[in-house]
């Protein structure tokens, strides 16, 4: 089998560190536990196993295609989309009033690593769509809802999300596209978008384009901006579909990986024939969501969503990469065994390959749990009967989205790389396919924003916002873990302890020099953003790895294959990941200073 959905590890971060039960004691969320959580997941597996993982070495190979305006993706994506949506896969999350399943978010969280890890290509269609979604039904009005949400939810059309451009990249300060107000109320859309994810595709028969676009007379810069729904044909009110919208894929890029997922280059308001534009002249006609240059608002909707997704992806490829490298070690004879043998034994039995495989394997488990118990905070923010407790688990899991992101992708080129290290000079051949698991990894770190965009923002927003409030609640957090652990008077317990504090104590030590140079030599504090995100990612994995230590000491009996990997996997994440922590702090502290000494003109 190609990919196997690891159930017994989510199950177990979902119930025993994300706390499926206080998720499911919220109000309207009662009739999801843990027999519920277990069928969905199961269900989901069957499906991503056996459909979608399938597809992932064909999209690799026979990625899809542009020709006149028209992309045909990989053979079997269509047929699998379809199936996809059949299933109610695209609204497991979404609200029941427009024909969602209306699960927590730490339910669909699994749901979406299991899709991500059968093929990043193909989820990255439905994750767009999640994102279009989230926003239209926070910001758009009661007519957007009704035309657009059900047929997103349903899977029959997907949305996606347009930002940069040409000139702009990552600074959307500088997007150029014109939105021109009509007397019907509608907007004529003009510019150029690069980057659109599933911009165009065949597995569905409509797409609806979330723009962003200026309107005339807007102020300059962000807060000129305005977001705009712009589908691919038009929606006549009786919810069938119309003419051509003048909107239009004028190419697709050629990757390094995720190759079956098209990205689109998108031309608006260019008058193509065959569209609105022979009637009615150019300009692709735009429906404003909310209100006029609210629309990096209401983006951040989607990018935030989406930011959460992408570190999912990471956490997902790098499972389908450690997979992988544990059957190829277990079935590679080389080498005699160290301590001695009558011939080639598994590489599995070496101990560099153990190293890597531990070093992927805590890694993975440890992300998985953050993003599961970041899953669940935001369910109680949503939920929560109490207007306290919302808004804290708000700022909690708003502190952990750009750790989550920034961590877990770095994480999976990081373990892709082992993985293709492990098959030796097999894993640089493509045949055997860890090489796409590698090359279709490098991109989560760069698209819905860089690792250093999801640092700045942890810095600025997240850390010296509220003076590093949020950032010292979790470390008081952490301390709580500490003094549990105290109470276990076994040497791996011991051990975690005392890694885990001086995990936190760096991590403290890094929040505080933030804080009070924040302002003061800014520069050098922000360049040593990416580390500062490197530490909170290897401290709060570390917190996760030692709170499933304690309970697979409790619960070794119950089970005892299953806890003690799980224990001697947190064991070694205590010995070889958290000592990390001593130095990412004293590179925050140091080299920022370092950085800036440098001349531009000296490079």
């Amino acid at each position: 089998m190609s990919y196997q959905a690891p159930l017994k590890d989510m199950l177990f971060a979902m119930q025993e560190l994300a706390g499926l039960n206080t998720v499911t004691a919220l109000a309207g969320m009662e009739d999801y536990g843990l027999d519920t959580a277990h069928a969905v997941l199961q269900e989901s597996a069957k499906f991503c196993e056996g459909v979608v993982a399938p597809l992932n070495w064909e999209g690799d190979k026979n990625p899809s295609s542009w020709k006149d305006g028209v992309v045909t993706t990989t053979p079997g994506f269509k047929q699998a989309f379809a199936q996809f949506a059949q299933g109610g896969w695209q609204g497991v999350i979404h609200p029941t009033a427009f024909g969602g399943q209306g699960f927590p978010k730490l339910v669909a969280t699994p749901c979406a690593e299991m899709l991500h890890a059968a093929s990043l290509s193909f989820a990255l269609c439905p994750m767009l769509t999640d994102g279009a979604i989230e926003a239209l039904l926070v910001a758009g009005s009661d007519a957007l809802k009704a035309k657009f949400a059900a047929k997103l939810i349903s899977g029959e059309w997907t949305g996606t999300m347009n930002l940069t451009e040409p000139q702009a990249g990552s600074d959307l300060a500088a997007v150029r596209t014109r939105a021109e107000p009509q007397m019907d109320g509608t907007y004529k859309v003009f510019g150029t978008k690069i980057f659109i994810t599933y911009g165009e595709h065949d597995m569905t028969e409509n797409i609806v384009h979330l723009v962003l676009a200026r309107v005339p007379g807007a102020p300059e810069g962000v807060k000129g901006i305005s977001l705009f729904v712009v589908p691919k044909f038009m929606v006549n009110d009786d919810a069938s579909l119309g003419a051509r919208n003048d909107a239009w894929c004028v190419s697709i890029e050629h990757k390094l990986g995720i190759k079956a997922s098209p990205t689109a280059v998108l031309q608006f308001g260019d008058g193509m024939a065959g569209t609105i534009a022979d009637s009615a002249g150019p300009g692709a006609v735009g429906y404003l969501v909310g209100e006029e240059n609210r629309g990096l608002e209401y983006m951040f909707i989607m990018m935030n969503a989406a930011r959460f997704a992408v570190g999912m992806q990471g956490i997902a490829v790098a499972d389908r990469a450690y997979q992988k490298a544990v059957r190829f070690a277990r079935d590679r004879l080389q080498s005699r065994d160290l301590a001695g043998s009558c011939g080639p034994v598994a590489i599995i039995h070496h101990p560099d390959v153990k190293r890597m495989l531990l070093t992927m394997r805590c890694h993975v488990e440890g992300a998985r749990a953050l993003a599961y118990v970041a899953a669940g905070i935001s369910d109680v923010a949503h939920h929560s009967a109490h207007a306290a407790e919302r808004a804290h688990s708000q700022a909690l899991y708003e502190f952990m989205v750009p750790v989550i992101k920034g961590f877990s992708t770095e994480m999976s080129v990081e373990m892709a790389s082992l993985g293709v290290q492990i098959h030796g000079g097999m894993g640089f051949i493509e045949e055997t396919g860890a090489a796409q698991h590698y090359r279709d990894a490098r991109i989560l770190t760069i698209y819905e924003g860089t690792t250093a965009i999801q640092a700045n923002d942890l810095v600025g927003r997240k850390t010296l916002r509220d003076k590093g409030a949020v950032a010292k609640a979790l470390c008081a957090r952490i301390a709580l873990t500490e003094q549990d652990l105290s109470a276990h008077l076994d040497a791996d317990c011991s051990a975690m302890r005392e890694a885990l504090s001086q995990g936190r104590t760096a991590l403290q030590d890094a929040i505080e020099f933030i804080l009070v140079h924040g302002k003061s030599d800014t520069k050098a504090v922000y360049a040593g953003a990416v580390n500062y995100l490197q530490l909170a990612g290897v401290v709060l994995c570390g917190w996760q790895m030692a709170r499933a230590m304690m309970v697979a000491h409790e619960q070794m009996e119950s089970d005892p294959v299953f806890y003690k990997a799980k224990l001697i996997t947190a064991r070694f994440y205590a010995d070889a990941v958290l000592p990390q922590a001593a130095a990412l702090a004293q590179t925050i502290r140091q080299a920022g200073a370092s950085t800036e000494r440098m001349p531009v003109e000296l490079f």
